[in-house]
């Protein structure tokens, strides 16, 4: 008979996450996310599996808590055009302040694995997947409402707003100027004039 966990597994992966987040799966030693998680080497593959194993849950753990966050600031009882800029300057604000400064998780992995990795690739594109149709689906109640013009082509909008979000992430990992990142999030905003 196994014994029982004595670890809040959602906090250990929280952990491991972060850990990701900040230096990337292959800067990261299994000491590194002992540590991070408080756990020994054999509950964390126990627990987890391996380091790779451990990264994908990680990347599964993200998008699931990026998508959720960013559906409930596209499902805000505002015009679009404000929600949408609302998300975009937080996401400038996290870059200025600091946290922001990582990237985004997603989109490092995009970098560092997926063009060798088909398990890595399939998570960026399922996550930037739902991104895309996040901004989709807000887009498209905004037609409903006539916030937009009824010939706006709501899927290319929506791929756009995915690109330029997460070109601001990558771009305040190397300039994390508040002037520079808020005149790409004005051009970004001209689309809804």
């Amino acid at each position: 008979m196994s014994r029982p966990r004595e670890f809040d597994i959602d906090v250990a992966l929280n952990s491991a996450m972060q850990v990701f987040w900040a230096k990337g799966f292959e800067l990261t030693s299994l000491d590194e996310l002992c540590d991070a998680m408080g756990l020994g080497r054999s509950s964390l593959y126990a627990a987890f599996g391996d380091k790779y194993a451990l990264y994908l849950r990680a990347l599964d753990r993200h998008e699931e808590a990026s998508a959720l966050r960013l559906n409930e600031e596209l499902t805000r009882p505002v015009p679009v055009r404000e929600a949408i800029a609302a998300f975009v300057n937080r996401i400038i604000g996290d870059i200025v302040s600091g946290p922001g400064r990582r990237g985004c998780f997603i989109g490092n992995c995009a970098a560092a694995l997926a063009r060798h990795d088909r398990d890595a690739a399939a998570r960026v594109r399922r996550s930037l997947g739902r991104i895309e149709a996040a901004f989709r689906d807000a887009l498209g109640r905004a037609k409903a409402r006539r916030e937009l013009a009824p010939k706006t082509d709501i899927v290319a909008l929506a791929r756009f707003l995915t690109a330029g979000t997460q070109g601001l992430r990558l771009l305040g990992k190397v300039n994390p100027d508040r002037a520079a990142l808020d005149d790409i999030a004005s051009v970004m905003l001209r689309c809804f004039r």
